[in-house]
């Protein structure tokens, strides 16, 4: 492991500007400029310098958090991060990341009853079938994919855009302990004691497709962070499914709008199901 790309890990830096500066300079040249603050870092060069790094491993252990420099190239999911221009370079965990083939289930926060259910649904049939589940562990369609995971005693991932020790959201706390309980994993780009923002969840949705042979939007407005992980998954080639609503319904209106621009529609668990299981899992 690079002791330079393990500090530069502990520090805040947009996944764009690192991957500028990583480029650039490499990991002992880029960390040598925050902690002179010729890149506009003092503050954070001062914090790299007064903590050692067997320190924050020894912090790690505490905390229960596993740290893995990426790409990881003996593992089928962790292969494929870390060989983007913008990252991810590392991962934050606890618990093991699953191999075998893995659906991103997504959707908003403000979900009606009707998605809450399917997303349960849904997590609960592809469990069963022997797929992984990737989601954000946020509140709404998120949370309810997982719980039908956990239900049927399948595995899961979750990337969340807090550090691993932030219990955030706190309704779901439990629900991370129950997928690494598993044998999933709940992974994060951020160090320990980073706090939510909405700015880091569009850099935690690339890390969720790249996980994923598969997107499946179960509700989502026009904007927001089911739409930007539609983008990266299209960027990517990875195939996106989404399910139809009401044309009056806030909430369907993405859903719909995918759906007439391609997106193969899915009806029901085992539409989904059925669908994914002829899916061709190409190497990415």
């Amino acid at each position: 492991m690079s002791e330079a790309l393990f500090r530069l890990a502990h520090l805040d830096l947009a996944p764009d500007r690192l991957g500028e500066w990583l480029r650039r300079w490499g990991a002992d040249g880029t960390l040598r400029r925050i902690e002179a603050g010729a890149l506009g870092s003092r503050g954070r060069g001062a914090s790299v310098v007064g903590v050692s790094n067997e320190a924050r491993r020894r912090e790690l252990a505490r905390l229960g958090i596993d740290f893995v420099t990426l790409p990881v190239p003996d593992h089928e999911r962790l292969g494929r991060l870390g060989v983007a221009p913008t990252g991810p370079w590392w991962l934050f965990l606890r618990g093991t990341v699953p191999e075998g083939p893995a659906v991103a289930v997504v959707g908003t926060r403000t979900c009606t009853a009707y998605g809450r259910t399917l997303a349960r649904a849904y997590g609960r049939a592809l469990a069963e079938a022997g797929w992984t589940v990737v989601s954000g562990l946020a509140r709404g369609i998120d949370a309810a994919a997982h719980r039908g995971v956990v239900e049927a005693g399948g595995r899961g991932i979750a990337v969340v855009g807090c550090g691993l020790d932030v219990p955030y959201p706190r309704a779901n706390v439990g629900l991370a302990r129950d997928l690494v309980a598993a044998g999933g994993a709940v992974v994060s780009e951020y160090p320990p004691g980073t706090r939510p923002h909405p700015g880091r969840f569009p850099a935690r949705n690339r890390i969720l497709v790249e996980l994923a042979d598969a997107v499946v939007v179960v509700e989502t407005g026009v904007r927001g962070g089911s739409m930007l992980t539609v983008a990266h998954a299209l960027d990517l080639g990875v195939p996106v499914f989404a399910v139809p609503g009401d044309v009056d319904r806030s909430t369907s209106r993405g859903c719909n709008l995918l759906l007439r621009d391609g997106a193969h529609p899915v009806l029901d668990p085992d539409d989904l199901v059925a669908e994914l299981s002829v899916l061709p899992l190409a190497d990415r």
